[in-house]
């Protein structure tokens, strides 16, 4: 096995970096996506939440299966088929689940607790194979009565197939973090514990052994 050299990241042996370095790129840790905080939310805003899913007769068949839901629209193809829809149907628990996970990015990401999921409608059925859009509206904000560290934010989350027709709307209202408590930091996001990881420590001055880049490379 070849020693290390001077460009691994092992903190007990080599460096990453050279503070007095020079004529080589200097490193940072940077902060990614951290998921939006109380402050953050502001009433009317709309948030078209990132990819679409295709929903697939596997996440079918598991949910129905795992919630003991004996329906036959949602596992008999030849009864289904006999139906006015002429198919199966997608659990609509699953669709609720989808979108609700599809939303979690923009909205509670820094949740605490969701209190609870109202006007729950479906529009439109949903059939194996459909690709699932979904996008959430700010409808209130308020501060926690009861909790300094937390907001409640209720949003209207509404999802759509590929043919830009309504399947699903619903509204819910999590407890959301303050900035204040949770401050985030590049070296820690949310999930991670203090010391996992690439350290500020670690990329501070500049790389060893990198070569300079040429003008207006």
């Amino acid at each position: 096995m070849s020693e290390p050299d001077d460009t691994d990241g092992d903190r007990d042996g080599a460096r990453l970096v050279d503070p007095d370095a020079s004529a080589a790129e200097e490193r940072r840790l940077v902060a990614g996506w951290q998921g939006r905080y109380y402050e953050d939310f502001r009433v009317g805003d709309v948030y078209k939440h990132p990819y679409g899913r295709t929903v697939t007769e596997t996440d079918n068949v598991w949910l129905t299966n795992l919630t003991m839901n004996v329906n036959p629209m949602h596992f008999n193809e030849a009864y289904a088929a006999e139906t006015e829809f002429g198919e199966r149907l997608v659990d609509g628990l699953f669709v609720i689940a989808l979108a609700v996970g599809m939303s979690v990015v923009d909205v509670s990401a820094n949740a605490t607790a969701n209190l609870g999921y109202d006007r729950v409608r479906h529009h439109a059925p949903v059939f194996h194979g459909d690709t699932i859009f979904a996008e959430s509206e700010v409808l209130e904000k308020r501060e926690s009565e009861s909790r300094d560290h937390v907001g409640l934010v209720t949003t209207e989350l509404r999802a759509y197939n590929q043919d830009d027709e309504l399947v699903l709307s619903l509204e819910r209202t999590p407890m959301v973090l303050k900035r204040e408590a949770a401050e985030p930091t590049a070296a820690r996001p949310t999930g991670w514990p203090d010391g996992v990881g690439t350290q500020p420590g670690d990329v501070e001055g500049r790389v060893v052994g990198r070569r300079p880049r040429e003008d207006g490379a």
